[in-house]
């Protein structure tokens, strides 16, 4: 199979793409070829040698989420709904960006017809994040959520889904992306010191979740949310000197079937910037630079 690993920690350009031997599925596992992979900043953090969940032996692969068709079954996947064929999505760890990846058949969300390959793998770490932050920092009826990076993947299902919960949406990002924040239901406000200012002329904040960094949870926190409303997914160090919260909800199949099933529907989107697998390097420099709009994805096997 063809991969996109790095030898060394550094920028996008360390990535190169590989041969490696094609993974067989162990007991309980199916094989995937990969269509569709979405990237991360998490795959960012790991490149960068900012963190490592797990060892790191170069060349390493990287990747958490995939697209795909099932094309071989590990012992005792007969019958359990997944066959040769299957249309799915999931989550992995760090071998996604691959033609071929190895996963838990129990782990694996079909994919709705009405969902193409890219706009599926787009959906896979985003909707657990959002989904999962949202439920623990209990937004709903009546809420007034501040998303901060509300253009970005997780704000772009964040906003929606706090919608659809009965919440109200105000959120940040730059002037560029406000009209697609109109269009997501949220009010929009600009990046800067004048950001606590803007909020507050649009009215009392409830609840806050930061998918930024920096200043944000120092804004937060001015605007008077309780501090036990303010969940960050992206700056521990800040949260634990404001006495906020880190929201890193654990990956769920079940969370992410459900947003699934809503994009199938139509009632959530999530725009796709695309990349064949040969341009991994710019796909992780889109990344990197945190602008656009929802979610950078590799096209693996068109």
């Amino acid at each position: 199979m063809k991969a996109a690993v790095f030898d060394r920690f550094g920028p996008p350009d360390v990535l190169r793409l590989a041969e490696l031997p094609d993974p067989e599925p162990g007991p309980g596992q199916v094989r995937v070829r990969v269509h569709a992979a979405g990237v991360q900043p998490f795959d960012v953090g790991v490149r960068r040698g900012r963190f490592a969940p797990v060892p790191v032996r170069f060349p390493q692969q990287v990747g958490q989420e995939y697209s795909g068709v099932v094309d071989k079954l590990g012992e005792g996947v007969t019958g359990t709904g997944v066959a040769v064929g299957s249309a799915v999505l999931g989550s992995t760890m760090m071998n996604g960006h691959a033609t071929h990846v190895v996963v838990d058949a129990a782990q694996v969300v079909p994919k709705p017809p009405e969902l193409d390959f890219a706009t599926a793998a787009a959906l896979v770490a985003a909707a657990q994040t959002a989904s999962g932050a949202l439920r623990e920092l209990a937004v709903g009826e009546g809420d007034v959520l501040l998303v901060h990076a509300a253009a970005g993947s997780v704000g772009t299902l964040a906003t929606q889904l706090a919608r659809r919960a009965g919440a109200s949406v105000i959120g940040t990002a730059s002037e560029a992306n406000h009209a697609y924040l109109r269009e997501l239901g949220a009010v929009p406000v600009a990046y800067g010191p004048g950001l606590v200012a803007d909020v507050r002329a649009i009215g009392p904040v409830t609840v806050a979740l930061d998918a930024a960094g920096g200043e944000a949870i120092a804004q937060s926190v001015a605007l008077g949310i309780a501090r036990d409303r303010i969940g960050t997914i992206v700056d521990d160090k800040a949260a634990a000197e404001h006495g906020t919260r880190v929201v890193r909800p654990a990956r769920s199949s079940v969370r992410l079937a459900e947003v699934v099933g809503l994009a199938a529907q139509g009632l959530v989107t999530m725009p796709v910037r695309a990349y064949p697998l040969a341009e991994v390097a710019r796909a992780h420099a889109a990344v990197e630079s945190r602008h656009g709009r929802g979610k950078v994805v590799l096209i693996v096997n068109p």
